[in-house]
C-alpha cells in the first residue's frame, strides 16, 4: 500500500489451520446416527460429572436412569431431546406428493405441547420442573439434579452444563493486527450491486482511503469469508425434475456467480491471506462439517498461495489467537426450534454447552460419524463467531476458569452492507459499514 510516497507494509503473521478434524477421510452414509449420540455422551460424560461435583459437591448422588428410585435426590447425566409437535418430518414433507396439504413453513416451531426428555445410554425419562423447555436445545449433554416422581417423570431442581477447558495463554501482541470477518456476500442475487463489496475490497487492499485509513488496513493480516458467498437464488433445485432436453442449452446460474466470486477473491488474495468457508447456499455438500469448496471454482484466486478454501466449521490459530467459527447454520437452526430471539444468546449457549451444533443430526444435517464427534468444543477459543446472522453483535464472555472469549455474530453483507473488523491485540470489535442502514450502539448494530 502506498499513499503520497509512503509505503505501508502488511506485517507477516503466524498461521496454523486447526480444522483437520472436520475433514472427511471417508464417506459412509450407511451408518445410523445413534453412534454419534452415543459417542457425544461418552466423551462429555466425565466433563459433566466434574461440573456436577463442582456445583453440587463431591458427594453428589450420581446415578444412571435405571438406578434411580422414586423420591430419591440424585444427579443424572444425559442428552436432551425435545419432542415437538410442530417439528417438520419427512412424512409431512412428502404429503404434497400425495396431494395433501403440506405443513406451512414457520419462523418458530415451538408450542405449549413441547416435551423435554433426557436420554442416557440405556433409558429415557421426561423432565419437568425448574428447566425451561422452550429454551432447551436438542442434543445438548446436561447434568440434572432432582428426583423421580411417582408418575415416572423427573422433577428437576437444578441443572448444569459442561465447563470449557482452560484457555491456552497466548503471547501478547506488540502492535495492532486485524482480521476481517465477512459472510453472506450473496453474489448472484437479482438486483445485487457489487459496488459496496468492491469498496470493501479496495479498502482492504489499499486502493481506497486516506493515509491514516490505509495505514490501519495495512495491518489486516487475514480475511475470513464465513459462507453464503453465493445467493440462494443460484440454487436451481427444480432443474433436477426437468427433462434434460429442456435444459440442454441452459447455463446454470451458479456459473456467473462463482465467476464473480472469483473476481472478488483474486483481488483480496493478491494482497492478504483469505480463508473461504462454504455455507448453506454455496456449491458444496450440505452436511456438517462442510468440506472445502473445490479450488477449480476459483481459477484466478487459487494462483495465489494466500487463497485457502477451508471447512465449515473452521478453526485456526493466528498469531497465537485461537479462532473458531461456523457459517451460521448452527445458530439459525437453534433459533427455529427454541424460543430464543437473540442470536448472540444462542451462540453463547452453544459455547457453554461445549458443542458447535448440538441440533445436528436431529434438525441439522450432519455426517454420521461412528467413533467420534468432531463438533465437540475440545479447546477453548479466544474468538468464536457465527456468520450469516441478521445483525452485528459482539460480547466478551468470561468463564469460571478465567477464560475470555470474544463472541461475534457476523451480519449478512447482502442485507446490511457490513462486515466485522477484530483487533487481535485488544479484542476490540467493530463493524465496517458501507450503508447508512446499519448503526452501531453498545457493541451491537
Amino acid at each position: 500500500m502506498e499513499e503520497d510516497g509512503v509505503l505501508f507494509q502488511r506485517p507477516a503473521s503466524k498461521y496454523e489451520n486447526l480444522s483437520s478434524r472436520f475433514l472427511l477421510k471417508e464417506r459412509n452414509f450407511q451408518r445410523q446416527y445413534a453412534h454419534l449420540y452415543s459417542e457425544r455422551l461418552k466423551v462429555m460424560f466425565p466433563l459433566l460429572r466434574d461440573a456436577a461435583k463442582k456445583k453440587w459437591g463431591n458427594k453428589v448422588n450420581l446415578k444412571k436412569l435405571f438406578e434411580m428410585t422414586s423420591g430419591e435426590k440424585c444427579c443424572v447425566i444425559g442428552t436432551l431431546f425435545k419432542r415437538m409437535e410442530l417439528k417438520p418430518n419427512i412424512l409431512k414433507e412428502i404429503s404434497k406428493d400425495l396431494n395433501l396439504v403440506p405443513q406451512p413453513p414457520r419462523r418458530k416451531y415451538v408450542s405449549d405441547s413441547d416435551e423435554l426428555i433426557l436420554e442416557d445410554d440405556l433409558q429415557r425419562i421426561v423432565l419437568v420442573g425448574d428447566i425451561d423447555v422452550h429454551k432447551s436445545i436438542t442434543g445438548v449433554v446436561i447434568a440434572v439434579y432432582g428426583q423421580e416422581r411417582d408418575d415416572g417423570k423427573f422433577e428437576v431442581d437444578d441443572y448444569c452444563l459442561t465447563y470449557l477447558p482452560t484457555q491456552a495463554p497466548a503471547a501478547p501482541l506488540e502492535e495492532d493486527r486485524y482480521i476481517v470477518l465477512m459472510s453472506g456476500l450473496g453474489i448472484g442475487e437479482d438486483g445485487h450491486h457489487l459496488m459496496n463489496l468492491q469498496l470493501l475490497v479496495d479498502l482492504i487492499t489499499g486502493q481506497l482511503g486516506t493515509a491514516e485509513e490505509q495505514e490501519k488496513f495495512s495491518k489486516v493480516i487475514r480475511v475470513i469469508v464465513a459462507g453464503n458467498s453465493l445467493s440462494a437464488e443460484t440454487q436451481q433445485k427444480d432443474i433436477l425434475n426437468t427433462a434434460k432436453y429442456l435444459t440442454r442449452k441452459t447455463k446454470a446460474s451458479t456459473v456467473d456467480a462463482v465467476r464473480g466470486l472469483d473476481d472478488i477473491l483474486v483481488q483480496l488474495a493478491s494482497s492478504v491471506p483469505v480463508d473461504v468457508m462454504p455455507g448453506e447456499y454455496d456449491p458444496g455438500h450440505s452436511c456438517l462439517p462442510q468440506q472445502p469448496l473445490h479450488k477449480c471454482m476459483f481459477p484466478q484466486a487459487t494462483i495465489y498461495p494466500t487463497m485457502h478454501s477451508v471447512t465449515n466449521p473452521y478453526e485456526a490459530s493466528i498469531d497465537g489467537i485461537r479462532i473458531l467459527g461456523t457459517s451460521g447454520q448452527n445458530v439459525t437452526d437453534i433459533f427455529h426450534f427454541t424460543s430464543f430471539e437473540d442470536h448472540m444468546e444462542i451462540l453463547e449457549t452453544t459455547l457453554k454447552a461445549g458443542h458447535l451444533a448440538p441440533t445436528a443430526p436431529d434438525t441439522l444435517s450432519c455426517y454420521p460419524y461412528y467413533d467420534k464427534d468432531p463438533l465437540i468444543i475440545s479447546d477453548c477459543p479466544t474468538i468464536y463467531f457465527a456468520g450469516n446472522q441478521p445483525k452485528f453483535q459482539s460480547r466478551l464472555w468470561k468463564g469460571d476458569s478465567e477464560q475470555q472469549v470474544l463472541l461475534v455474530t457476523i451480519p449478512k453483507f447482502i442485507d446490511t452492507q457490513a462486515c466485522v473488523m477484530v483487533n487481535l491485540r485488544t479484542l476490540d470489535c467493530q463493524p465496517l459499514v458501507f450503508s447508512s442502514q446499519l448503526t452501531s450502539t453498545n457493541g451491537e448494530a
